[in-house]
């Protein structure tokens, strides 16, 4: 794809992006740009596809919008392609063990010789800085949620083991902080003419979304148990197995909903419940006991549809534990559009996935390409940089570019 082929649109067109690295938490910024109609070039490595590309059709989503080369960054021909980028880019995300780009010689330092307002985005499993054997280390999205903490407390009570959540959680919310840290850089450097340089480690962004079960743990040394789907102080397990076989998520707190729950259920002339109360605690005995009982018997005798409908209809927080079957037939979910389709171009066929998000009102979001197939923008975007057709074969027949 050529350059005046990317149509214009979005919060961000007129940005510059280039992004390095494989899998997802650094690259996944790079769709993020994209969508909102930044310039993005994917640059990936010539020694081996990306991974990401073996899990199917995700490939078509987490890298749509943008263009991509297959280029060898430490070969001098290919470092100099680098150069050329940079001095156009206005922003650089890559993702590698931290210290791997200045090993390269590509300091910070370096790369603000060659452009000083450039935004440096360092992705890394353990950052760039602290103990030696940690920078080093690589990192997965499994490994991220181990070292973060974050595994500890998610899955079943002992003697369960803990449980890593899906789909690479570690690796998506790594991406989102690289996003809003490189645009906090860039709005920083827009204003001073200095470029920044930001590290982002992906164990922290995990430690980072752990709220009260952090704050306990490291203030009064007691770590929290795994409770799979129960609550650290709340008597009722919220997620409720229903007539038909499908689950409810109940969410019941504060003085009016539990009223109104208790008036739906029966409960609201019992006087254990006459007492002002917001929560019902494991410990409030009788309580406690008739409260579960009547949210199992609802749940149990009604299915999961009649369930939602009839909590909300009564201003009661509730939904259905969605599956994709669900998603796709679900009047909200049609109403935004929240899964939409596109044309696939390494399928050959239109595929459905989610929209992008948030949605902004006066400058959306566009789909206008796929994710795309290895390479296969090279020759476009090496042109656009003064490179002529013998140059470009002489590139691949060094191997300093591929495509397949």
């Amino acid at each position: 794809m050529k350059k005046s082929e990317i149509p214009k649109f979005g919060n961000l067109q007129g940005l510059k992006v280039i992004t390095s690295g494989s899998a997802i938490a650094g690259p996944f910024a790079g769709a993020l740009f994209a969508e909102q109609g930044a310039e993005v070039i994917y640059l990936e490595n010539t020694a081996v596809p990306d991974m990401f590309r073996m899990f199917g059709d995700v490939w078509s989503s987490e890298h749509r919008n943008e263009r991509t080369m297959a280029l060898d960054i430490q070969s001098p021909e290919g470092r100099e392609i680098l150069v050329k980028l940079v001095q156009w880019c206005d922003i650089l995300i890559e993702s590698s063990k931290g210290g791997t780009w200045a090993k390269w010689g590509l300091t910070d330092e370096f790369l603000w010789g060659i452009n000083p307002k450039l935004v440096i985005t360092h992705v890394s499993g353990f950052g760039l800085t602290g103990d030696p054997d940690y920078i080093k280390r690589g990192s997965f999205d499994p490994i991220g949620q181990a070292f973060s903490g974050y595994m500890a407390i998610n899955g079943e009570p002992e003697p369960a083991p803990p449980y890593a959540p899906k789909p690479f959680t570690g690796d998506y919310v790594t991406a989102l902080n690289t996003t809003w840290a490189t645009l906090a850089a860039l709005y920083r450097t827009q204003q001073t003419g200095v470029g920044e340089s930001v590290d982002v480690a992906q164990y922290e962004c995990l430690v980072r979304i752990q709220g009260n079960f952090l704050l306990e743990g490291v203030n009064s040394g007691k770590q929290p148990p795994r409770m799979g789907n129960k609550d650290l102080k709340s008597a009722l397990e919220n997620v409720q197995k229903c007539q038909d076989g499908n689950y409810v998520m109940l969410a019941l707190g504060g003085g009016a909903v539990l009223r109104r729950v208790e008036k739906l259920w029966g409960l609201d002339g019992d006087p254990d419940f006459q007492e002002p109360h917001t929560v019902i605690f494991k410990e409030d005995g009788p309580r406690a006991e008739k409260f579960v009982k009547a949210a199992v018997e609802f749940c149990r005798t009604h299915t999961a549809e009649e369930v939602d409908r009839i909590m909300n209809e009564n201003q009661i927080p509730c939904s259905i534990v969605m599956t994709y079957d669900k998603m796709l037939d679900n009047p909200q979910y049609k109403a935004r559009e929240t899964i939409t389709e596109w044309y696939d171009e390494i399928g050959g066929r239109r595929i459905k996935g989610v929209a992008p998000i948030p949605r902004f009102r006066n400058n959306p979001s566009q789909i206008f390409r796929s994710g795309h197939t290895y390479g296969m923008d090279n020759e476009d975007v090496l042109s656009e940089f003064g490179y002529s057709e013998n140059e470009i074969k002489a590139f691949y027949d060094k191997g300093v570019i591929k495509k397949k």
